[in-house]
């Protein structure tokens, strides 16, 4: 019994380091990335969201295994302007679907796929960027298989925690000042897009210079 407690103990170490990761202020790329693939939907979706919630997760946890483990070596240099990437194309996928509504069923299911398809897709590559921050403080240790399950415990708390807040602005936008949910969604996707071309921009010219 004594011997598990230095694995839980661990495993509650790497839970608030990946909690911390994803919410902290200078993780505002991942922040964006979720604001920009959420916003269009409400708490009365919670349903959609939690399936575009388990896509980028499947997605992320992959190449965060892979990086975690050493199989796959990525560059910071190239990863981060990817991840500004992926917050320019799920914004401007939210925009998009705002301005040219889709008018069917069809073209809603296809609007749809496409979401959950930016979920799983641009999470392979954010799980890239989650695995050069773990393997940054993994530092000596023996073992990463619960540092990396608190990780990435962690981060899906984090995630949560930034849809609830999305949830709660788009409740104050729409109920209390009268918002219309095409305003609200064109704005968020607005807004991460600039930021996300602005972080992309950024990276480019810093990678550049190295």
């Amino acid at each position: 019994m004594l011997s598990e407690v230095p694995s839980l103990s661990e495993f509650a170490l790497y839970l608030r380091v990946g909690f911390h990761h994803i919410v902290a202020l200078g993780a505002w790329d991942h922040i964006l990335f979720v604001a920009a693939l959420t916003a269009a939907y409400g708490p009365r979706e919670w349903k959609r969201v939690a399936w575009l919630i388990t896509g980028f997760t499947v997605g992320h946890s992959i190449t965060l295994a892979l990086a975690t483990f050493d199989v796959v070596r990525p560059s910071a240099k190239l990863v981060e302007p990817l991840i500004a990437l992926t917050i320019v194309a799920t914004a401007a996928f939210a925009v998009r679907n705002q301005i040219v509504a889709p008018a069917t069923r069809g073209e809603e299911r296809t609007a749809w796929r496409g979401r959950f398809g930016i979920a799983c897709g641009f999470g392979l590559v954010h799980g890239l960027g989650f695995a050069s921050g773990l393997r940054a403080i993994l530092g000596a240790e023996q073992s990463v298989t619960v540092p990396l399950l608190g990780f990435n415990v962690g981060i899906e708390a984090g995630q949560l925690l930034i849809v609830s807040a999305i949830f709660a602005l788009g409740v104050v936008a729409l109920r209390w000042l009268g918002v219309s949910r095409r305003s609200w969604v064109l704005t968020i996707g607005t807004a991460a897009g600039a930021a996300g071309l602005t972080l992309l921009l950024t990276r480019l010219v810093a990678m550049v210079g190295d």
